[in-house]
């Protein structure tokens, strides 16, 4: 049976036909509209193309915002047009085919759990470093979506009180310290204090500081420049002290590490581990987490939300047939 993901992010509608085994076979994009009906039309042209080449059961869309508990609607979601809108039975009628929502770290995690560096763990974390962060949690295998829905936000965990603020509305999250955007904030703010650290840096944030993005840093961090390297330090020091919260929390056996950022693991997630093994409660008196980065990369949502949409054709394919 082979089914279609959309990766429905701010920037661009990703889709892909995904068969059994996790394997993307064929793909479609598309840049991501501003207004409903247009976001409609462009998820609905993109799975219009994919099924003209292959034979579809369903369709999944993995959202970066709030989805429904019963996978229908989309709540909120801040880079895109819905609010409370009943997105799976519009996007259904457009297709003509069975259409379920997950959140986009959900679904990472579904397809981690499934294929990748979460196999076989009954309690499983991802943390999605990217532009910003969020965050997933399998029990028993499944996403923890909490009473309504919008579980687990470990993105909005207020770490520095008075902190950086959020575009959230609250002060402190641990994704403005970090993720992508952390790292270049980060920066900035080093050069502030020690604009002799980087030349290669400085330069760049003469004519606009927005040049200093997150993936520059990085870059620079790789060749050797001392103040990039000491942002991907911090960025790590944070990293650590959010996991170490998760695992209060959480306990999990396995946290996965994705997103963009974890394209540059080998600059800080040592260091992470080490910062976690450190502050976390009873730390040198528990079992502690395996922290791994991803194996699906970017199609990981669109290989966890393909895999529930084949589980919700199959399901409603058994109640046919039994009825």
């Amino acid at each position: 049976m082979l089914t279609v993901g959309v990766d429905v992010g701010g920037t661009s509608v990703r889709a892909g036909v995904v068969d059994g085994d996790g394997a993307v076979l064929d793909t479609a994009r598309a840049a991501t509209p501003s207004g409903e009906e247009a976001l409609e039309e462009a998820i609905g042209a993109a799975v219009a193309e994919l099924t003209a080449r292959h034979r579809v059961a369903a369709v999944g869309l993995a959202v970066a915002g709030f989805v429904a508990s019963d996978r229908r609607t989309v709540r909120f979601a801040p880079h895109l047009a819905w609010r409370q809108a009943p997105v799976a039975d519009r996007i259904s009628e457009r297709v003509g085919l069975p259409v379920v929502l997950e959140h986009d770290a959900n679904a990472a995690a579904l397809a981690e759990h499934r294929f990748g560096a979460a196999r076989g763990a009954m309690i499983a974390a991802l943390g999605a470093i990217g532009t910003g962060s969020g965050g997933a949690l399998l029990l028993d295998g499944r996403p923890f979506r909490g009473a309504h829905g919008v579980a687990p936000e470990l993105g909005h965990l207020r770490l520095v009180p008075d902190g950086r603020p959020c575009p959230c509305g609250k002060n402190g999250c641990w994704e403005r310290y970090c993720s992508g955007t952390a790292l270049s904030t980060t920066a900035v703010e080093l050069l502030a204090r020690h604009p002799g650290l980087s030349t290669v840096l400085a330069r760049e944030a003469l004519g606009d500081s927005r040049a200093v993005t997150g993936r520059r840093v990085a870059g620079a961090a790789r060749d050797g420049d001392p103040l990039a390297q000491r942002a991907m330090a911090d960025l790590a020091r944070w990293l650590g002290d959010g996991l170490a919260l998760v695992a209060d929390v959480y306990d999990p056996e396995v946290v996965v590490i994705g997103g963009g950022v974890s394209e540059s693991a080998p600059l800080f997630l040592d260091d992470a581990r080490e910062r976690y093994a450190a502050v976390v409660t009873g730390a040198g008196h528990r079992p502690l987490a395996r922290i791994r980065t991803a194996q699906l990369g970017d199609d990981a949502g669109i290989v966890g939300v393909a895999t529930l949409a084949r589980e919700v054709a199959g399901h409603t394919a058994r109640n046919g047939r039994s009825s």
